[in-house]
């Protein structure tokens, strides 16, 4: 009876260790800390691996190298195709004085604001400035009873009104009407035609002219803007006839006389390539002349 109970005993005592070794040890132990993370290093880009520096030829190396190449070849060529020679520049034309007097665009038409500012150089040119002054002396200084009066004083007179006529004729004749009309303000000269036809071309190309669009036209800067012009004049010029059969005469002498500016500019670009003489003073006072024969008439 001893013995069966023994042996239930030590069978419930090895069961019981069996039971207390199976559980975890942190069960009773006290909690551990958290392992700490394992530090997370970023991929590094792959580097190039560097090249050693290269050794630069020095002035008189690079001269031998060439020296040695161009003995090696045999002939020049490949030495002047290793190093490419500069392209020669173009040579500069003769600047050509008259250009701006005597011919228009020949690339475009002008615009209203390319024909306005052509009237504003034509007034302004120095030129232009040095006719009225000469002209303006004269008439004064020769006749001491017109009606601008003697001295100084007529001078003035004399030169304002010239300079009032100008200003009149430029911005109806240069900038207005051909706005208008669509008409190339310039004379266009033919320097390789006969002499007979430039004669003839300067002629009627008072009445005849270019417009923007390249065909030919009447020219409503004559037509119309020397009638507007001596109408306007006889409101501030002293001691003129403002009747019509004054005015009819006027108007006919004003194109009657208008040639000879066309002339003028059709020639003598001519006459002095031949006689190597620069003239654009004398050309520029007697086409001033040309277009006006005196504020008083």
């Amino acid at each position: 009876m001893r013995a069966p109970r023994l042996a239930a005993l030590a069978l419930i005592l090895f069961a019981f260790r069996l039971a207390w070794a199976s559980q975890p040890e942190n069960s009773v132990s006290a909690p551990s800390l958290p392992n700490a993370p394992q530090p997370q290093i970023p991929a590094q880009a792959s580097v190039p691996a560097a090249e050693p520096c290269r050794a630069r030829s020095s002035g008189a190396a690079a001269l031998t190298a060439a020296a040695t190449g161009a003995a090696a070849s045999g002939d020049g060529s490949s030495a002047r195709s290793a190093s490419p020679q500069p392209a020669p520049s173009p040579a500069l034309r003769p600047t050509n004085w008259y250009a701006r007097f005597t011919d228009g665009p020949q690339v475009k038409p002008l615009t209203p604001k390319e024909k306005a500012w052509l009237a504003v150089r034509n007034v302004a040119d120095p030129f232009n400035a040095v006719t009225i002054l000469g002209s303006s002396a004269i008439a004064v200084g020769s006749d001491a009873d017109s009606p601008y009066g003697p001295g100084m004083h007529g001078f003035g007179r004399y030169v304002g009104v010239s300079y009032t006529q100008d200003l009149t004729g430029e911005f109806f004749g240069t900038f207005l009407i051909p706005s208008i009309f669509h008409q190339d303000p310039h004379y266009h000269r033919m320097p390789n035609a006969s002499i007979k036809r430039r004669i003839a071309h300067a002629i009627y190309q008072v009445a005849w002219t270019q417009g923007d669009n390249g065909k030919e036209m009447l020219n409503y800067a004559n037509l119309v803007g020397f009638a507007i012009d001596d109408e306007i004049g006889n409101l501030y010029v002293p001691g003129r006839e403002t009747n019509l059969p004054a005015s009819a005469a006027r108007y006919g002498t004003g194109l009657a006389t208008a040639p000879i500016d066309n002339f003028i500019t059709e020639f003598l670009p001519d006459i002095a390539r031949r006689i190597h003489v620069r003239v654009v003073l004398i050309q520029r006072i007697i086409n001033q002349v040309a277009k006006t024969s005196g504020p008083g008439q």
